[in-house]
């Protein structure tokens, strides 16, 4: 058997998130559909991560395993033919003896954008959140500095997760400007869910001066969720890369 190791690039305004769910359709269901349709079986994936409704991809990394000798162009170029126009295979390689998409990951990057204009602008609408108040991006930029560092996140989370533990490494939280769009770049080692959207909701109300930076500290102590900022809405998010 072989591990075959895909990285998946998708938009994901229409569906109901990464994972398979009962409730609409997942980016998840449609590569498995296109990968049966290449090999003629059923093939379920196993990602290194979930995102959720609306949130887009850059770099999702997901592996399956099959006993199929095709060339690699078959699982990124054939199974392209079966995606859709907001899903692709953007790169497909076999994967060494042991691989796993989620426990072999040692780090992920998410790039949350901001859209900074008195006016919403409609081509940036799927893949930002529109705010119309200027915001102080130095205290942001300070208080973003805050987050690096290994610390308890429990202030940070959906109410959903269910993480048996809340604490988690930030290697780096950048904010960038792009003419109009602010992308704030977090990476760390893992994230429990909505963590990255919540940390972006409350550096968001610590630029509007709703929050300041002394209030973040003890946040990351264990903190309580309603302390924090509100969740960012997901089409801002985008799961950029996973490093192995």
């Amino acid at each position: 058997m072989k591990t075959i190791r895909l990285t998946l690039e998708y938009d994901g305004t229409a569906y109901v998130g990464w994972q398979v769910q009962p409730n609409g359709l997942a980016v998840q269901q449609l590569v498995e559909q296109a990968l049966a349709r290449v090999l003629d079986v059923p093939v379920r994936l196993v990602s290194s991560g979930r995102t959720d409704a609306g949130v887009h991809a850059r770099g999702m990394v997901a592996h399956f395993t099959t006993a199929r000798e095709l060339p690699m162009a078959a699982y990124r170029d054939g199974v392209n033919r079966f995606l859709p126009q907001d899903v692709a295979v953007t790169e497909a390689a076999e994967a060494e003896a042991g691989f796993h998409a989620r426990f072999s990951a040692r780090g992920k990057w998410y790039r949350y954008t901001l859209c900074l204009t008195p006016i919403r602008s409609p081509l940036a609408a799927r893949t930002s959140w529109h705010l119309r108040s200027p915001l102080d991006e130095q205290a942001m930029a300070e208080a973003a500095n805050v987050f690096v560092g290994r610390h308890d996140f429990a202030a940070f989370r959906a109410s959903g997760c269910d993480a048996a533990t809340t604490v988690r490494e930030i290697y780096a939280v950048e904010l960038s400007r792009q003419e109009n769009l602010l992308h704030i770049d977090v990476k760390g080692s893992g994230f429990l869910r909505n963590m990255v959207r919540v940390m972006v909701g409350t550096l968001v109300e610590i630029g509007q001066g709703k929050m300041s930076v002394a209030d973040l500290r003890p946040l990351l102590q264990g903190g309580r969720r309603e302390g924090a900022g509100k969740t960012a809405p997901p089409q801002g998010l985008c799961l950029m890369e996973v490093w192995y």
